[in-house]
């Protein structure tokens, strides 16, 4: 394999897609769900498990039939990084999440090979927003853009920045200002361009980025891969459009 991680996989999924009732739901993730009080998280915790089993249940060649599917369940390692269970047992792959304005991205790949993603918006970010959390090689990036194409670098350096946090496993409890995207040159690849982000301690994790209309998607990981193969075509987001659905229940 040249070095390369093989078989990463992904899948997006927009909250139509996750079924009203909850029989694909593993008990133990059906009391939690009734815990939660507030209509955001609910409804992303039910598309957020729902996307990932069915990207897990794919991936290992297994029906996505609610029976199945309750036979996944996504749990969380100590450090708080999601953690597959496939009957009861540690999955045999790796898996990352990330969900943003009801759409939800999985990404999986082979055990031994630590991995991240992450969705934004393509949004405006504030000068403070950028001068606090980004790096100075990071703000040289941006110099020059304006408009939208501002906005598409700001979220994507913050896109890639969430994506190595999760390669570390620590996530947002770590300096965001400790991990610094770059882009470098290098030919498109399936709509994928490749990105990099280095740790201050010197680790590199490659990685790709894609844009998906109002939405980007990074991904990286602790060794160089390939664009991950989409186990959808066309994938959701391509033709998906943000949304707040969570704000119907308040009405």
């Amino acid at each position: 394999m040249n070095g390369r991680a093989a078989g990463l996989l992904w899948l997006s999924q927009g909250m139509p897609d996750a079924p009203a009732e909850d029989e694909w739901l593993s008990p133990r993730e059906t009391a939690y769900l009734r815990t939660l009080r507030f209509p955001k998280r609910w409804r992303e915790f039910r598309l957020g498990r729902w996307t990932a089993k069915v990207a897990i249940a794919r991936a290992l060649g297994r029906a996505p039939s609610p029976a199945d599917l309750r036979g996944i369940v996504i749990d969380r390692a100590p450090d708080g990084a999601p953690l597959a269970l496939v009957d009861e047992r540690p999955a045999d792959l790796y898996l990352t999440m990330t969900d943003r304005a009801d759409q939800a991205v999985c990404l999986v790949g082979p055990p031994g090979v630590r991995l991240g993603c992450d969705l934004e918006l393509v949004e405006p970010r504030s000068r403070g927003f950028v001068e606090d959390y980004f790096t100075e090689a990071e703000r040289r990036l941006l110099e020059g853009g304006g408009g939208d194409r501002l906005d598409l670098l700001a979220n994507l350096v913050w896109c890639g920045k969430e994506s190595a946090l999760k390669v570390l496993r620590t996530g947002l409890r770590r300096d965001t200002r400790s991990v610094s995207v770059s882009l470098p040159a290098g030919e498109e690849v399936r709509g994928w361009s490749p990105l990099q982000v280095m740790a201050r301690e010197g680790a590199v994790f490659p990685g790709w980025w894609q844009r998906f209309g109002a939405f980007v998607l990074t991904v990286a990981a602790t060794a160089a891969f390939d664009p991950p193969r989409s186990l959808v075509e066309p994938p959701g987001l391509a033709t998906a459009a943000p949304a707040e659905s969570w704000r119907e229940e308040l009405r």
